[in-house]
């Protein structure tokens, strides 16, 4: 018969187990009022998705407004309505890349600074 704490025991080390390798995925130190140095798993979370979406989206924005102000507007508007006339993906590309207000004011606050 096995002994009645065994029970107790292996609940215990699942537990110790599980927080092992939430800590080996990252590490948090805090220290308590006691002076008592606590170490707590990392939150994971979608918040690194969202940081990087945010991240691209600001690439691609700074992306076109380089375009804009190094090209001048009539070219850039001329190039992107040539890749509006392409395939399916060269039509997504030109969706993308359409002037809008933000990569316009963008490009004229870039060439304020560059002047």
């Amino acid at each position: 018969m096995a002994y009645a704490g065994s029970q107790q025991l292996n609940k215990r080390l699942t537990r110790i187990e599980a927080r092992r390798r939430a800590l080996s995925k990252g590490v948090i130190y805090s220290v308590n009022q006691d002076g008592l140095i606590i170490a707590r798993p990392r939150r994971r979370g979608l918040r690194r998705p969202i940081h990087l979406l945010f991240v691209a989206i600001a690439g691609v924005m700074l992306f076109k407004a380089v375009l804009y102000a190094t090209l001048g507007a009539s070219t850039y508007v001329a190039r992107v309505a040539e890749l509006a006339e392409g395939t399916a993906i060269e039509r997504a590309g030109a969706w993308v890349m359409h002037a809008d207000d933000l990569t316009i004011w963008l490009a004229l606050q870039g060439k304020m600074l560059l002047n």
